[in-house]
């Protein structure tokens, strides 16, 4: 909804970011009987990403430059935190949160398309995993637990939320006192390696800007990812 994610080496239009919290009336309209999902989750925004095409965004090279534990670090995420992968899709980023947190820790799963949620659930049953916890949330709200959250991670999925006020207010909502959101999208000065076209992506000072006006404080800016950019904010 998770965000909320993207691929190795692929053709750049094939990269659809996951929703995080991006969706699309049409797509899960078409593809749920009698579109009977699609008024909630997914009114007013312009596509989903096709579950079908979950395995575009695990490339073997993600590990290597979407760099999980260096932007886990980053965000403060340790045993026992309690965090929400916002936009999970099929969940390459929710196993490896689950398991920097431990067992005393927790994963909120939340993606708007009830097909990711049920790719999640399978993936949390293979590895075994007893702390994740999915949540099929709405375009403008995840639904989360109000002040339950250490972080809140948005993956490549920011630049498709079309009411952002509405969403970080209630990402704001849950998160503790002291709780950070990370946000990660990719680059604006080149179109190198994964990642959609440029004109499809968002300059991070949009995103500050954005953020601030739903009442968190820019914290830091980090650009030692090799494509991406993640940005720190704090309740």
């Amino acid at each position: 909804m998770k965000r909320m994610s993207t691929l190795g080496r692929h053709p750049q239009r094939m990269l659809v970011t996951l929703a995080a919290l991006c969706a699309a009336t049409m797509t899960w309209a078409q593809a749920s009987p009698a579109g009977q999902r699609e008024s909630q989750a997914q009114r007013g925004h312009g596509r989903l990403f096709a579950p079908q095409d979950l395995g575009m965004l695990e490339g073997p090279d993600r590990e290597a430059w979407q760099r999980p534990d260096q932007v886990m670090d980053a965000l403060g995420i340790a045993e026992g935190s309690m965090v929400a992968d916002l936009g999970a899709g099929g969940g390459w980023f929710t196993i490896r949160l689950a398991r920097r947190v431990g067992p005393n820790g927790l994963v909120y799963a939340e993606d708007i398309q009830p097909q990711m949620i049920e790719a999640i659930q399978r993936r949390v049953q293979r590895e075994a995993l007893k702390n994740v916890t999915t949540v099929l949330g709405s375009a403008d709200n995840p639904g989360l637990p109000a002040a339950q959250l250490d972080v809140a991670l948005m993956v490549d999925s920011f630049h498709e939320v079309e009411d952002t006020l509405t969403l970080l207010t209630n990402i704001r909502g849950a998160l503790k006192p002291g709780g950070r959101l990370g946000i990660i999208g990719f680059r604006t000065d080149g179109g190198g390696g994964p990642g959609p076209p440029i004109e499809e992506r968002i300059d991070p000072a949009q995103v500050v800007r954005a953020v601030e006006a739903a009442g968190l404080a820019f914290a830091s800016r980090d650009l030692s990812l090799p494509y991406q950019y993640l940005l720190v904010f704090v309740k």
